[in-house]
């Protein structure tokens, strides 16, 4: 009995087969972890971060008389600021005054890009005529 015992501990404590050599993945899953996440925080993650800081720092210093343009592509002249709604003036000649939700606002077009933009729409109009 015991003879048959020992014979069978030692047929299942045998390996059966030779084990395989360890792959390049199986010896540093940590550290391919590691650069896999790297890789992914610097190429998606960091940009999206940088472009919303931007994008919120520009809505917060959004101000009166400021010329922007809305996500619609409408432009206006900031005439009130509250909390999360701007108030534009679309239209000199009628007055007309149009309220738009902060988030609304996709830049804020400086001075002289207001200036430029309105120098790049006479120039046009001129070489309509």
């Amino acid at each position: 009995m015991i003879d048959t015992l020992a014979l069978l501990a030692q047929t299942t404590s045998a390996p059966t087969s030779p084990q395989p050599a360890p792959g390049f993945f199986d010896m540093f899953p940590l550290p391919l972890m590691v650069g896999m996440f790297a890789i992914v925080y610097f190429l998606m993650i960091r940009p999206q971060s940088k472009e919303r800081k931007k994008r919120e720092s520009m809505l917060s210093a959004i101000k009166k008389n400021d010329r922007v343009i809305t996500i619609g592509g409408i432009m206006g002249t900031i005439t009130a600021v509250r909390d999360d709604e701007v108030t534009l003036k679309v239209d000199e000649s009628s007055n007309t005054k149009i309220t738009f939700s902060k988030a609304a606002i996709q830049r804020v077009l400086t001075a002289t890009q207001g200036a430029a933009d309105t120098g790049d729409a006479s120039d046009a109009a001129k070489d309509k005529k």
